[in-house]
């Protein structure tokens, strides 16, 4: 199951990400926003890091203008690593090294098709582990230390 929210900025792109999810029979949970109202970020961005880290969702996708506001929202809640890719390198490569398992996307910068390339690009690449694994426990310690 993937969790799915945004703001107003991500709206659209979230329901052609939901209707490309439908299309591709890939579950999915929309945190919402249900109608292009504004709204607060942190509002969407934490009931979907919620459920990534609770392990509800497997993955998470949050979209708002650039992505940004929600991955620094998401990144708060301890287990999560959020990242904004606006490329296929990054799209591939925050999964493949760094075991990100929350995309951020940008509704007023990346395209439809493109955005939908990088979605699948974030659910189909597996962590490597391995030498990656040690610095992504390095990231769970910062996390206990600082909470």
């Amino acid at each position: 199951m993937i969790a799915i929210g945004c703001d107003h900025g991500g709206f659209e792109l979230k329901n052609k990400i939901i209707a490309y999810f439908k299309e591709n029979n890939i579950p999915c949970k929309d945190f919402g926003i249900a109608v292009c109202e504004s709204v607060d970020y942190p509002d969407i961005a934490y009931p979907v890091a919620k459920s990534v880290a609770a392990g509800e969702c497997e993955k998470g996708i949050l979209i708002c203008g650039t992505g940004i506001g929600m991955s620094m929202a998401a990144n708060k809640v301890k287990g999560i690593r959020a990242a904004v890719c606006t490329d296929h390198f990054s799209a591939r490569y925050t999964r493949l090294h760094n075991d990100a398992n929350i995309l951020c996307l940008g509704g007023r910068v990346l395209g439809d098709a493109f955005a939908l390339e990088l979605v699948d690009l974030f659910l189909n690449t597996p962590f490597e582990g391995g030498r990656h694994q040690n610095r992504v426990d390095k990231i769970h310690a910062i996390e206990k230390a600082d909470r």
